[in-house]
């Protein structure tokens, strides 16, 4: 706890630095895990990319401090002035509520994710100062997902603080949404498909994007823009299904299409 008499200057960059802490504990143990998965079941997949992922480290902690700071402002001004539309009581909103928040928290993420990344596609001068650093990443590993330059994490950060003082959520699905957010990062840049080729070619599966389908975006960079979900992608014709070399190993099931 933080003495109440703290100058706020202060309390802000105590907060600030603890969000940090969480942020950079989330991604070593989501990729730290990953990463051990891969070794398991992918034996030799990262091998020779030591210098690669000292790299993308170095830039997801970074990351992580441009992530923590607004998470923490927002923290702080929840906690000491129930400033924003954040909640601890249950009965606050109705239960249908708490699903229904965290979907719209999803989508909002991914429109802006889809808009802000397909920008930086576009523009050459953009991707060169924001983007390029990402991309780096060849081909992307379980530590990829927060290698970013700062202007993209800045970004990618601001959407759930900005949200949280336009749509209610509860601090439970807020944690589910940090969840979804930290787990899909990670997996759709592992560089191999965690799920079974029945989900990945599901009718699911052609809504929610997985690592077959971001990968192709890493291969072709003018495609597979989403973050969570195909529906933008779709919509604006962008989404050139799965990475080629993928669905060598996950062909498609009988029947069915991309």
């Amino acid at each position: 706890m933080i003495p109440a008499d703290t100058p706020i200057w202060l309390a802000l960059l105590l907060v600030s630095a603890a969000m940090t802490v969480i942020v950079a504990v989330r991604y070593f143990l989501a990729s730290g895990l990953f990463a051990w998965a891969t070794a398991r079941f992918r034996p030799g997949l990262y091998d020779g990319m030591k210098p690669q992922i000292s790299r993308e480290i170095r830039w997801s902690m970074i990351s992580a401090f441009i992530y923590g700071a607004p998470a923490g402002v927002v923290f702080w001004l929840w906690r000491h002035h129930d400033f924003s539309l954040l909640y601890s009581d249950w009965s606050t909103y109705p239960v249908w509520y708490l699903p229904v928040s965290v979907f719209v928290y999803l989508f909002a993420q991914d429109t802006w994710f889809y808009w802000s990344h397909r920008a930086m596609h576009a523009h050459p001068r953009l991707f060169r100062i924001a983007h390029a650093v990402h991309h780096e990443s060849r081909p992307p590993t379980a530590w990829t997902a927060m290698s970013f330059h700062p202007i993209e994490a800045i970004s990618g950060a601001i959407v759930v603080p900005i949200l949280a003082f336009i749509v209610p959520i509860h601090l439970a699905m807020l944690g589910v949404v940090l969840t979804i957010a930290t787990i899909m990062g990670v997996t759709n840049h592992m560089g191999w498909e965690m799920f079974p080729r029945r989900f990945v070619h599901s009718v699911l599966g052609r809504w929610v994007i997985t690592a077959s389908h971001h990968e192709r975006h890493h291969e072709e960079y003018r495609c597979n823009f989403g973050l969570y979900f195909r529906f933008w992608d779709r919509v604006c014709g962008t989404d050139h299904g799965f990475s080629k070399r993928f669905d060598t190993a996950h062909p498609p099931v009988k029947g069915q299409t991309q």
